[in-house]
């Protein structure tokens, strides 16, 4: 996940403790069950980080019957479903991102969904709505309001009107690119899954994902491998983000990059991790331009694997 993830557990002063994932990029139930007893913790914020989405359907068992809130983080799952339900409408709140890259984008930005009056409540003072509440079109009724107003601080995080009005018009073009993104995402999985090596995520019989990002494990290779196909792939204009780097390189980090929310190890991740590539698959991306990404990646894979293991720390040449 992203370093805003713990940074919003540490902004409220709570402790963060770090789940496994799966080698499918999806949290780790049994390592998560595990941690919900050891911790005694009541509030998952659960991220579906690169729009991979966990059987939800067991997570929420899960979590309910230990009296564990969820909320999700579905930055990248805007648009995406589990089991015909919206990613955001399983956990007590649901949280998108409409910065940049995101599905819909303002720039800057972001908003909250709940069905809970006392959380939403929570949330329109918290985001400064002074005593103006009842001006808030989504809110709950204005009693809602009366045992909260005076005690819930104002930290002026509203959106404001001009990001909404950016916003709205997109709403509608939402589905059309969903579709867009998962003809792409489809696209350079056929192309590279023969690629030796490669292993590709497995999705949900449940999930309705939308690919707007796409991943890959090279669980044989080491750091020098890595290395090389990252630099090989932008000398031929592919920008591949790798997640096995000592340090945080742009938007491409680990949990245990993150000072101010030291945890435990996560060994299974750690191995994961090593071995993930990622890179974003934008709209003006043509299935063309999918299937000719492919091919050099394939290409450049296949070279550095003629070339043999990496262990004696001689990084492969760029060339």
């Amino acid at each position: 996940t992203l370093a805003p993830v713990p940074g919003a557990i540490a902004a409220v002063g709570a402790r963060a403790v770090f789940v496994e994932v799966t080698p499918d990029l999806t949290i780790d139930l049994v390592d998560l069950a595990q941690k919900i007893h050891a911790s005694s913790a009541k509030t998952l914020l659960l991220s579906h980080m690169r729009g991979h989405m966990c059987d939800m359907d067991q997570l929420m068992a899960l979590c309910g019957a230990h009296g564990v809130r969820v909320i999700e983080d579905c930055a990248h799952t805007m648009g995406a479903h589990w089991g015909g339900a919206p990613s955001g409408r399983y956990g007590l709140m649901g949280c998108y991102s409409t910065q940049t890259y995101k599905h819909i984008n303002s720039g800057e930005g972001g908003l909250l969904i709940s069905d809970d009056d006392q959380a939403m409540a929570r949330a329109i003072l918290l985001s400064g709505s002074y005593m103006l509440y009842e001006r808030h079109l989504a809110a709950p009724e204005p009693e809602v309001f009366e045992g909260l107003k005076l005690d819930t601080p104002n930290m002026s995080s509203r959106m404001d009107n001009l990001r909404a009005s950016i916003l709205r018009p997109q709403l509608p073009l939402l589905a059309e690119r969903v579709a867009r993104w998962r003809s792409l995402y489809d696209t350079m999985a056929v192309s590279l899954k023969n690629t030796r090596g490669l292993r590709l995520t497995q999705r949900g019989a449940s999930e309705a994902f939308v690919g707007s990002s796409f991943q890959f494990l090279m669980p044989e290779w080491g750091a020098l491998h890595a290395q090389t196909l990252v630099a090989r792939a932008a000398k031929r204009g592919v920008d591949l983000k790798w997640f096995g780097a000592d340090s945080p390189i742009g938007f491409t980090s680990r949990y245990d990059h993150w000072r101010f929310a030291a945890g435990k190890a996560l060994p299974e991740t750690d191995q994961i991790l090593k071995s993930l590539f990622d890179m974003r698959l934008p709209l003006t991306f043509t299935p063309a331009d999918c299937v000719l990404i492919a091919k050099i990646l394939h290409a450049e894979i296949q070279s550095i694997n003629q070339a043999g293991p990496d262990a004696d720390g001689t990084l492969l040449s760029v060339d």
